[in-house]
C-alpha cells in the first residue's frame, strides 16, 4: 500500500509511549491530519509550561495540534471535522465522548498495552509486572462506549521475563505497538479485517489508576509479591513504605531488590545490614534491597547509601 492508498487519521495520545506510536505512524508515510493531546502544563521546580511528547514531535513535524479542555465542546468538534480524517487513532489518551469517536467513517481505534480483556484500565503495564504475570501484549480495538471494551481487530503477545521492569517491558510494548497499529490501520481501510466482540470473562484482571495508597508495599505480602510489586513500578513513580530509623520517620522508595529465602530470625519488617547488604525480614527470609531513594535525594545503590547513612539495630519498616 503507498502512501496515496494509506488512510487519513487524526492521532490523540500524550504521553511518550503515544509519542513513539506517532512517529512510526509518520515514517510509514500515514497523511496524519492532526494531533490531539493534553494542554500544556507546569512542571518542574521553575513551574515552566510544558508540551506533552507528543505535541513536542507534532511541532517539529509542522502537524497541527489540537488542546482542548473539553472534548465535548462544539468549538473543538467543529476543528475536527475540519480535518477531514478517514479514522482516529488512540493511543494513551482519555476517554472520548461518542460525539468524538462516532466521527470518522472507519472509526477510532485504540491501542491498549494488554491483551483485552484483561487488565483494562489506565496502568496496565505496572500491573502485569505486579502481578506476577509472565505474558503480556497489546491490542487495537474500536473504541465504545466503556472503557476499554470495544470488539477486538488485532493482538500481539509477549512474554514477560523475571528481570522486567516497568521500563524494560515499556519499551518491548513500544517495539510491538507501534508496528501493530500501523497493521491495524491498514487492514481496517482495506476491510481485510473483521472486529471480534470480547469475551465475556467473569473474573478479569484490571489495571486501575496508580495512587498513593496502591503503591505502598505490604509488608505482609510474600517475597515473590514484595519483588514483583517493587519492578512494577521502577523507574515510576516507585514503591514506597515507611522507615523508621532512631526518632527518624522517613517515607522511602525502593526501585530494585532481590530476594534470599530462609528462616529469619528478625520479626516480619525489622532492617539487617549485613555483608553491605541492606535486607528487610519476611516471614519467608529477607528481602535485599539493591536501589533505594531517600526524601529529597538521588535515587542510589544500597551499598553507597549505606556508606553516608546508619542503620539501627532497631530499625524497621512498615
Amino acid at each position: 500500500m503507498n502512501k496515496h492508498t494509506l488512510p487519513t487519521l487524526v492521532f490523540f495520545g500524550t504521553p511518550e509511549f503515544a509519542r513513539y506510536c506517532l512517529a512510526h505512524l509518520v515514517e510509514t508515510e500515514f497523511n496524519v491530519k492532526g494531533v490531539v493531546t493534553a494542554p500544556d502544563r507546569k512542571a518542574g521546580r521553575g513551574k515552566k509550561m510544558t508540551h506533552s511528547a507528543v505535541k513536542e514531535y507534532a511541532i517539529a513535524k509542522k502537524i497541527e495540534v489540537l488542546q482542548p479542555t473539553n472534548l465535548k465542546s462544539p468549538e473543538f468538534i467543529v476543528q475536527l471535522q475540519a480535518l477531514e480524517a478517514e479514522v482516529y487513532a488512540v493511543v494513551a489518551f482519555r476517554m472520548l465522548p461518542k460525539v468524538v469517536w462516532n466521527l470518522p467513517h472507519l472509526g477510532t481505534i485504540n491501542l491498549h498495552a494488554s491483551l483485552l480483556p484483561d487488565y483494562r484500565g489506565a496502568a496496565p503495564i505496572n500491573w502485569v509486572l505486579i502481578n506476577g504475570e509472565t505474558e503480556t501484549g497489546l491490542t487495537t480495538f474500536l473504541i465504545d462506549e466503556a472503557i476499554d471494551s470495544g470488539a477486538v481487530l488485532m493482538k500481539e503477545t509477549t512474554s514477560i521475563v523475571p528481570e522486567d521492569n516497568f521500563e524494560t517491558l515499556h519499551n518491548r510494548l513500544l517495539e510491538i505497538g507501534a508496528p501493530l497499529l500501523a497493521a491495524t490501520l491498514i487492514q481496517l481501510s482495506n476491510k481485510t479485517i473483521t472486529a471480534q466482540k470480547q469475551l465475556d470473562v467473569e473474573h478479569t484482571r484490571v489495571a486501575p489508576k496508580l495512587n498513593t495508597e496502591n503503591t505502598q508495599i505490604q509488608w505482609t505480602s510474600t517475597l515473590e509479591q514484595l519483588v514483583n510489586h517493587i519492578r512494577g513500578l521502577n523507574p515510576y513513580p516507585g514503591a514506597w513504605t515507611y522507615l523508621k530509623n532512631r526518632e527518624q520517620e522517613l517515607r522511602i522508595k525502593i526501585f530494585d531488590a532481590e530476594v534470599l529465602y530462609e528462616t529469619p530470625k528478625e520479626e516480619n519488617g525489622s532492617l539487617v545490614v549485613k555483608d553491605s547488604k541492606l535486607m528487610i525480614a519476611n516471614s519467608e527470609g529477607y528481602l535485599i534491597c539493591k536501589e533505594i531513594q531517600l526524601p529529597n535525594k538521588k535515587r542510589m545503590d544500597v551499598k553507597a547509601l549505606l556508606n553516608g547513612y546508619n542503620i539501627e539495630v532497631d530499625a524497621r519498616v512498615y
